[in-house]
């Protein structure tokens, strides 16, 4: 199953894209899709869209998986953080994908094994899940582990099931 992982973000969205086959993980690619700071929100929001419609027909993964918003000290930063989610998400459900949606403290739980975990130690686990893979900063790294928090979740539902 190809797998699409999205960290949503205004300005920049992290994606990751992997395989999984039961356990095994192979890293397909990732990426950052960028909007222009100086755009109105309506113009950056139509243009994220079409950057993810197009990785999707680029792809065509299988399955897909957004962090949820976490909640920031700056209300408008938490805001303008919903509006690329929403978009995100109504991308995917527009490609006729279901959605795993995830809190981050649950992605970071699920990689590195506590809900605490910092930025450099999911990198650093993302890294080790899918070796000899270029990850292009921070954002895809965080999209990657959404997607690798995913297919866990999938293969334990598949067992379960």
């Amino acid at each position: 199953m190809i797998i699409l992982g999205l960290d949503p973000g205004l300005g920049t969205t992290g994606w990751g894209l992997i395989r999984a086959e039961g356990n095994r993980l192979a890293h397909l690619g990732n990426g950052r899709l960028k909007t222009d700071s100086t755009a109105a929100l309506p113009a950056r929001l139509s243009h994220l869209d079409s950057q993810i419609a197009a990785l999707l027909a680029d792809h065509d993964p299988q399955g897909a998986a957004v962090e949820e918003v976490f909640v920031n000290t700056n209300p408008q930063s938490t805001l303008k953080l919903a509006h690329a989610r929403g978009v995100a998400l109504c991308a995917l459900a527009r490609f006729g994908l279901a959605v795993g949606e995830y809190a981050p403290r649950l992605v970071k739980k699920a990689l590195v094994g506590t809900g605490n975990a910092d930025k450099a130690q999911v990198q650093a686990m993302v890294a080790r899940l899918l070796p000899g893979a270029r990850i292009d900063g921070p954002d895809a790294a965080d999209a990657l582990a959404v997607a690798i928090t995913h297919a866990h979740h999938a293969a334990t539902a598949r067992r379960m099931g």
